[in-house]
């Protein structure tokens, strides 16, 4: 898993957003993401694209265009799969997990037995000013590095986990009012975030 971006460009990625918010419709390309893990991106570029270009058409219904899956394993590609298959899927000590009643999906890939590894996502409706909200506390206060890959806005940050030798991690994903919330704790699959929003996103 490579270092992250500088919190100073993180917060100038958030902060562009919220120029949007105000009147202002930017529109740009955003930066492909590097192959390899999941929750480890290369650094945005110079001038980052605004959170804003994340919706193409802000009238349009999300639930129309994007539907939250019911389903933890169909949303992962089978390179994905295989680097989790002797991992646990939703144990009843984790619950709740699978399908809420909100309409929220929760995978957790954890086995019961196991002291700290463990990967839960959590994919859920959340609007643009709540999302801009929770991305720019992550970005200004916990020093989350913030960019726009894919048509959205992905922000993440690793540490060392306080107890055992091994690195935590969260990482998420906002685009057309969804929002894919990934938190890790020795448990990274390469390529884990980008194949779930390759299946919730595909054209």
């Amino acid at each position: 898993m490579t270092s992250l971006s500088t919190p100073t460009t993180a917060r100038a990625a958030v902060i562009a957003a919220a120029a949007v918010l105000a009147g202002i419709l930017l529109a740009g390309c955003a930066p492909e993401e590097t192959a390899g893990s999941a929750e480890t991106a290369s650094p945005p570029a110079p001038e980052p694209t605004p959170i804003a270009t994340v919706a193409a058409d802000p009238s349009a219904s999300p639930e129309a265009a994007v539907r939250i899956p019911t389903d933890c394993r169909a949303i992962l590609s089978a390179e994905v799969l295989a680097q989790l298959e002797d991992v646990p899927l939703n144990d009843p000590a984790f619950d709740p997990s699978g399908p809420q009643p909100d309409g929220s999906l929760v995978c957790v890939w954890a086995d019961p037995a196991a002291d700290t590894t463990h990967l839960t996502t959590t994919i859920s409706r959340m609007s643009r000013g709540p999302a801009l909200d929770l991305l720019n506390a992550l970005a200004d206060d916990e020093d989350f590095t913030c960019y726009t890959p894919d048509g959205g806005t992905r922000c993440e940050k690793s540490w060392e986990n306080e107890t055992y030798p091994v690195v935590d991690g969260r990482t998420l994903f906002w685009r057309d009012d969804l929002l894919i919330d990934t938190s890790y704790s020795n448990l990274a699959p390469a390529g884990y975030t980008d194949a779930v929003v390759a299946s919730l996103f595909a054209s």
